[in-house]
């Protein structure tokens, strides 16, 4: 029998098995009250609007080419439609700085193999979006934290990715409602982390999964809206912006994008040839009839419902939980961060609460390159109901409020 650890490149043995994907598994039990997916509630799909476009796509001029080869930048009344969200939120481009992948999380494994050679350096967040780690771990980097503004220098960057045999090349953020915080990074944040950049002179990969849902507060320019402002031109940014369909209209379709100078669209577009060819033509097709048509009031129906669970969940937490405990306020997104009492694992926590309690959550210590964390857990409220947020929070309360004394 062949020995396949020898004939595996070094790079496997950084692949882990996701723990919110094996936790998704948990959705299927009925037992359990879950809080650990952060996906979109199906029942929010619009599902009677893509039913039309199938229909629409077949019955049309567009039948013959849904299903057949097409370019590898993607399917252009769709980048094209793009390019113009784009402008409405300050980002000025055209379709050339538009390549739609198969969701944002390849736009990730492209730009980690894009960028990263074995021993450099990416900043981020602490903690971070974890697919983002999972994405630039086969590339072999090293991590150091995010930290816009604080002690850190850039030449503290440099000199401690040099000392690891490489070099810093991007920061890796993603500025509205994160995943998992749920924290928004304000304008000031924002042009600090540009400051940086421009210092240490590397990309910024700027993932906007959730950026349409924000259900109180201000909008915040995106990072690539400031720096075309700033510059004058998206050929001039430095800013790689992410977008998903995902999160607003159907994450199945697998339909993401990136907005960028076109030096960086033109490599992707490569690599893209040199893995699928191109995203598949029919769902491109379908996401672009649904979105000219329903995008907004789409968007509109999933904020309201988004909205209410929120405020049931933070609602519930401060009815619920414990002295000690603490939790984020977002203004959107899909979760809520918690930090439990000090001396309480996350991880621990779980294996008792699907054991007594039936509540499924993500410990935290998942979302950091360093996996520190470890009293951290992150709730997602967009796949339960209200009432159901109220009972599985008291459970979950009852449960921290139970382990306090092993914490002491």
């Amino acid at each position: 029998m062949l020995n396949w650890e020898q004939v595996f490149a070094s790079r496997s043995t950084r692949m882990r098995a996701s723990e919110i994907r094996e936790l998704l598994k948990l959705l299927d039990r009925p037992d359990i009250i879950s809080f650990a997916g952060g996906i979109p509630d199906p029942a929010l799909f619009p599902r009677e609007a893509f039913e039309a476009a199938m229909a629409d796509i077949f019955a049309g001029s567009d039948a013959q080419a849904s299903l057949q080869y097409s370019v590898s930048e993607g399917y252009l009344p769709l980048r094209e439609w793009l390019a113009g969200e784009m402008e409405k939120i300050g980002i000025a481009c055209t379709v050339d700085n538009v390549f739609i992948t198969s969701g944002s999380q390849q736009a990730l494994d492209y730009l980690g193999k894009l960028m990263l050679s074995p021993g450099d350096t990416a900043l981020v967040g602490w903690p971070t979006y974890l697919g983002a780690l999972q994405a630039f771990n086969a590339y072999e980097p090293h991590y150091d934290q995010l930290i816009p503004a604080g002690n850190r220098t850039p030449e503290s960057y440099r000199e401690g990715a040099t000392a690891k045999g490489g070099a810093v090349k991007f920061a890796y953020l993603s500025a509205d409602f994160a995943n998992p915080t749920g924290e928004t990074i304000g304008r000031e944040g924002r042009e600090q982390v540009l400051a940086l950049a421009e210092e240490l002179d590397i990309a910024v990969i700027e993932d906007a999964a959730y950026q349409a849902l924000r259900y109180d507060g201000e909008p915040v320019p995106p990072i690539l809206a400031l720096e075309i402002a700033a510059k004058g031109s998206i050929e001039q940014a430095r800013t790689i912006y992410c977008g998903s369909f995902s999160k607003t209209l159907a994450p199945g379709l697998r339909v993401g994008f990136v907005v960028a100078a076109t030096p960086v669209i033109a490599k992707l577009v490569l690599m893209k040839q040199a893995a699928d060819l191109h995203s598949p033509s029919l769902n491109q097709m379908a996401i672009e009839h649904v979105a000219t048509r329903h995008f907004e009031a789409q968007v509109d129906t999933i904020r309201n419902a988004y909205r209410s669970r929120r405020d049931a969940m933070l609602g519930a937490l401060a009815r619920h939980m414990p002295p000690g405990a603490t939790w984020g306020t977002p203004q959107g997104g899909m979760f809520v961060w918690v930090t439990l009492p000090e001396g309480i694992d996350g991880a621990a926590l779980l294996v008792r609460s699907i054991e007594t309690e039936r509540v499924a959550f993500v410990p935290g210590q998942a979302f950091f390159a360093d996996r520190s964390g470890a009293n951290t857990i992150r709730l997602s409220f967009s796949c339960a109901d209200e009432a159901v947020i109220g009972e599985g929070i008291a459970r979950l309360g009852r449960l921290v409020a139970n382990a306090l004394p092993l914490a002491a």
